[in-house]
Formats: C-alpha cells, sequence, structure tokens
C-alpha cells in the first residue's frame, strides 16, 4: 500500500494542472515543492513579465494618436515593480490554498528519487504508486569570467530601479522582450548576441523590423560575438567580447537560454537518461522507468518549452494514470509569442518552411495595419503573413502587431479545427472588431483558387 496514488515533483504548470486533476477524480495525490507553489512561470517569468509589459502595452497605443492631441503618459518602473511584487507575492499562498481546497497535498522540501516508488521531501520519505517529475528550467549560466557579475531574468524581474545603461547578452525571447521595456523608458541597450540573427524561430521580416525599431530607440546590436569577460569598474562594469570590443555599463543580463532541473533528482540511481537538454521520455512521457512520468520543461523534446505546452502535458499524464487516454501524445498546432513592442507571432507551418516548399503552401501577405488602421488602432505596420495548404486551409500563420497575441489565438482556432473559407462565412462576428477585419481579408484568401 503507497502513501500516494500519484507524488509530483514540482508545483509549476507542469504539475499542478495534473495534480488537481487527478485529486478531483479521487486521487491520493502530493506535490513536493521546495520554492514557491506556481514554479517560474508564475513567481520568476511570464506572469511577472506580463504585470510589468502592461503599461508599456498602453504607451505604445497611445503614442499613436500624439499627432492628435493626446498626451503619451509616463511609466514609474520603481512603482510598478511594487505592484508586481504586491500582486505576484499573492499567487504563492493562493495556490497553497487551492491546493488544500481540492485535496492536494504539499510537501515542503527538495524532492530526491529513492527508488522507482518512493520520494524522499527533506527529511521524511513518501511513496507513491506513480510519479511525475516536472522540475522545471533555469537561465543558463556564463561560462566567461566575471559571470559573478551578471543577473539572470529573475533578477531583472525584481529590479526596484532600472538602470541607465545595460548589457543583455543574448537576443532570445527574454533578451528582446525586457530590451522592449527597458528601451521605452529610455535607457541604453546593448545586446551581445553570437550569431547574426536573434530569435531564430521567428519570421526572418518581422525579428528585422523590431531590431530596426530598437536602433531607432538607441539599441546597439553586436552580432556574431561572445562575452570574454566582465570586469568590474568603480560603480560600474565593463564588458568585453571576443571581437575585441569594451562596453561600460550599469546592469548585465545574461539570457542565452535554459538548462532543465535535472540534477539532485537521484535519476542516475534508477538509470532514468537525461542531459542538460531534459528527461527523456517516450510518446506517453515516460522515463524508462514505467511508472514515472516527466512534464514541461524538464523534458528534452522538440517541442517548444511554454507554459501551454506543459500544462498539456500535465493533463495528458493525469489522463494516463486515470485510463481514460491510452494514446501516445498528440499536440495540438501550438502558438509562439514574443512580447516585444509590438509583438511577434506565429502558429502552424513556419514562414520559412512554406517559402521553401511552394509546391506544398500558398504564402499571402497581408497589410493589416495599414487596410484597418481605423480599427487597428492606427498600427500601420501590423502586418499578417498567412501560410495556406493546397486545399484552401489555413495551415500557418505569422503576426507582426500589438494585436498580436489575440490574432495568433484565434488563427489557432481555424488551424486547429480545420475551418474552412465556406464554414468562416456561415459566421458572424462582432463589428467593428480587429477578428471581424481578419475573417473579411481571410475568407476571399481561403477561398481563392
Amino acid at each position: 500500500m503507497y502513501d500516494y496514488d500519484v507524488i509530483f515533483i514540482g508545483s509549476g504548470h507542469a504539475c499542478n494542472h495534473g495534480a488537481l486533476f487527478l485529486a478531483r477524480a479521487g486521487k491520493k495525490t502530493a506535490i513536493a515543492e521546495q520554492d514557491k507553489n506556481g514554479g517560474t512561470c508564475t513567481n520568476y517569468g511570464c506572469d511577472a513579465k506580463i504585470i510589468l509589459d502592461g503599461p508599456f502595452e498602453y504607451q505604445e497605443g497611445l503614442m499613436r494618436y500624439s499627432d492628435l492631441g493626446v498626451e503619451t503618459p509616463g511609466i514609474d518602473w520603481t512603482k510598478l515593480m511594487a505592484y508586481k511584487k504586491q500582486t505576484i507575492g499573492a499567487f504563492s499562498p493562493l495556490l497553497g490554498q487551492i491546493f488544500t481546497k481540492f485535496g492536494v497535498n504539499l510537501l515542503n522540501g527538495h524532492a530526491e528519487l529513492i527508488d522507482e516508488h518512493t520520494v524522499k521531501v527533506g527529511n521524511e520519505t513518501y511513496t507513491a504508486e506513480y510519479i511525475v517529475i516536472g522540475s522545471g528550467s533555469r537561465d543558463a549560466e556564463m561560462k566567461a569570467p566575471g559571470s559573478e557579475f551578471t543577473h539572470d531574468s529573475k533578477d531583472f524581474l525584481d529590479l526596484d530601479v532600472m538602470p541607465e545603461r545595460m548589457v543583455i547578452v543574448g537576443a532570445g525571447i527574454i533578451s528582446m522582450e525586457f530590451a522592449s521595456m527597458a528601451l521605452a523608458l529610455g535607457k541604453k541597450v546593448t545586446i551581445i548576441h553570437r550569431s547574426d540573427r536573434p530569435l531564430r524561430a521567428y519570421p526572418g521580416k518581422y525579428v528585422n523590423n523590431i531590431i530596426e525599431k530598437m536602433k531607432n530607440q538607441g539599441a546597439e546590436f553586436i552580432f556574431n560575438e561572445n562575452v570574454a569577460s566582465v570586469e568590474k569598474n568603480g560603480d560600474s562594469y565593463i564588458v568585453n567580447t571576443d571581437g575585441g570590443k569594451s562596453i561600460e555599463t550599469d546592469y548585465v543580463l545574461h539570457a542565452t537560454g535554459r538548462v532543465a532541473n535535472v540534477e539532485n533528482l537521484g535519476l542516475e540511481k534508477l538509470g532514468i537518461e537525461y542531459s542538460s537538454k531534459g528527461i527523456k521520455t517516450d510518446e506517453y512521457m515516460r522515463t524508462s522507468v514505467p511508472n514515472i512520468f516527466a512534464s514541461g520543461d524538464v523534458v528534452d523534446k522538440n517541442i517548444p518549452n511554454l507554459t501551454p505546452t506543459a500544462e498539456f502535458e500535465s493533463n495528458y499524464i493525469a489522463a494516463q494514470i486515470l485510463g481514460i487516454n491510452n494514446n501516445p501524445i498528440n499536440y495540438p498546432v501550438i502558438p509562439n509569442l514574443v512580447f516585444t513592442l509590438p509583438r511577434i507571432a506565429q502558429v502552424g507551418v513556419s514562414v520559412e518552411t512554406a517559402e521553401k516548399n511552394p509546391e506544398q503552401y500558398r504564402v499571402e501577405v497581408v497589410p493589416f495595419g495599414a487596410v484597418n488602421s481605423w480599427v487597428n488602432n492606427r498600427e500601420t505596420e501590423a502586418e499578417i503573413t498567412y501560410i495556406f495548404d493546397k486545399e484552401g486551409y489555413l495551415a500557418g500563420a505569422a503576426v507582426y502587431g500589438a494585436e498580436g497575441a489575440m490574432m495568433i489565438d484565434f488563427l489557432t482556432f481555424i488551424i486547429q479545427k480545420r475551418i474552412s473559407g465556406l464554414e468562416l462565412s456561415q459566421m458572424i462576428f462582432a463589428f467593428p472588431t480587429q477578428t471581424y477585419s481578419i475573417v473579411s481579408g481571410l475568407i476571399p484568401l481561403m477561398l481563392k483558387k
């Protein structure tokens, strides 16, 4: 007889959705957590970032009306950060209350596998029929000398005062999002990137749009170079590159990717295969030990490490354990979004793939903002690239614009459900809205022969 039916290692989205799912189904469930309830996304990532991003999004929108006499307000970062801390600070205890309400036991402390059915948490051991590892990931560390002077994304999202000068190492999603806010505050930002292409997973045209906008705001990009060292220089720092450049700055943010939290879990004892990319799993999210699953960012996979995919995997594993889904995991189309100002979003077949395979796909570029500026808050630069298959169904899309989040979610639904142009034409949408304008322009493209 086991202490629990299922023990989850971690309390983030990769675990808590499945834990609550199972608890509501009558399973005796526990979550082991050594930090705050909710994991990285809730406390140190997406939620914190979107709270800080909000005023910048409104500020950006109001600036488009400046010629009409609309004043653009300033942003007090210190007050905004205080608000973020207050709001995010309530999430962990609230999640604890939710776990208790639905009968999920919370085990506080670091979890380590003892055998295939036993987990040690702190000084106590607990047994379970099934174990789910969802320990997440963390920012990769910089290897160059002076790394002790650098900061990670968690540090940035807790900054009480925005530095006047900032060097960002890496030009991925986190870097470009944080740079957007710093530049909007009028700060000097230098971005060092080891290749010539930031945000490689996103359409080059839209990435270049963002780069040019950032340059116009005063950003400096140093491509095809790495950081050789960071030195303390009084109250500032000197960042030296392997290309011979030296940049004086007040703050160094290192954001060159993330590594899976696989250390000190006891994986070696059970022969569970893993690397810095994560834990190896089969098509059922099982590790090499059949009753031990892995979920979320700790998994070595080609699917994007996103909060929604972690939640999807968590619910899938719960359904596996309950016996209500015995099929291999089958991911739906997954939208990706960069919260720069404006946003870059994509879903389904990429623009790059479509352009390389013209016999399979048709690409249509719509100057959405220029055509619909009256309903799109005067954002004339907004653009949508559609990818259609040979049957006329929408197979992919990319969006450049402030409303990219809403637009890509709507287009994801059309792709996933394979809604035809004829079916769309039989629906009525609210007017005047961006969604209506999307549908109005999309239908003739889907019906095009």
